[in-house]
């Protein structure tokens, strides 16, 4: 590990030297494996443990993070880098907004139209010594992913309920060496690679406005991390005009 290295340098956000982190790193015994193995041991870790959810900003600290127990793709990935680069795996991030239609489904309808056009998005690079991997694929857990799946298994493509795919009923998602995807269609902006998520969000930060902030924090993401929950127990919020099949639906009165 090289301290001067930008790309496995610790920083407010990736603080690696964390207790939880570095005790983490310690139980798990990442630093021992292969440095291969050490990638998809803590991308596994990231993708399935920590769950999908929606934690009170982006630029959260990776041990808050793992405290919350749940992310999304840009707090899941600060975890991720700060983990990897806490048993010596490169990484640097890339910074994307998506389109919010992507996130339909789990904005409660009656607070979707006040939602920005475009979402701040990112993915984690890992250098694997033979070039840059692309990883994205961590941001969904397996069994979200899988009551998705159960509910579209009728079609491939998908943007909404937090998907943006062709491949729904086999994305690349799965550890392999290679890059992994899940919002990859959803993208509007790219904003190229960073050193960190530090510097990612110094120039880009999500646009919400004082008050729709303070509502987001303290009342919606506990609203759409409810609906994250029942979508992982295949009960899925209808979404009007959304062209989605006649399988398993959300009685009217449970729509909240």
């Amino acid at each position: 590990m090289n301290p001067a290295d930008p790309h496995s340098a610790k920083t407010r956000l990736l603080e690696f030297d964390a207790t939880s982190i570095a005790k983490l790193i310690e139980e798990r015994g990442w630093a021992d494996l292969p440095s291969e193995d050490r990638t998809g041991a803590i991308y596994d870790f990231v993708r399935n443990e920590i769950t999908f959810g929606y934690n009170r900003a982006d630029d959260i600290p990776a041990s808050e993070v793992l405290a919350d127990g749940h992310g999304q793709c840009n707090t899941k990935g600060t975890l991720l880098m700060a983990l990897l680069r806490g048993v010596g795996v490169r990484c640097r991030l890339h910074g994307f907004t998506i389109h919010k239609a992507l996130q339909r489904g789990v904005v409660p309808e009656l607070v979707y139209p006040l939602a920005p056009s475009e979402i701040l998005h990112s993915w984690v690079e890992v250098d694997l010594g033979d070039g840059w991997v692309n990883l994205e694929g961590f941001i969904l857990d397996a069994s979200f992913l899988q009551a998705l799946q159960h509910e579209f298994r009728d079609t491939d493509s998908l943007c909404g309920y937090g998907v943006g795919t062709e491949s729904l009923s086999a994305p690349p998602v799965a550890w392999t060496g290679n890059d992994t995807y899940i919002q990859k269609t959803g993208i509007a902006r790219d904003f190229g690679t960073f050193d960190a998520p530090d510097d990612f969000y110094s120039k880009h930060r999500q646009n919400f406005g004082f008050v729709r902030d303070l509502l987001y924090r303290h009342v919606i993401r506990h609203w759409m991390n409810a609906r994250v929950r029942r979508i992982r127990r295949r009960i899925l919020p209808p979404v009007p005009g959304f062209n989605r099949p006649n399988h398993r639906h959300e009685e009217t009165n449970r729509a909240a």
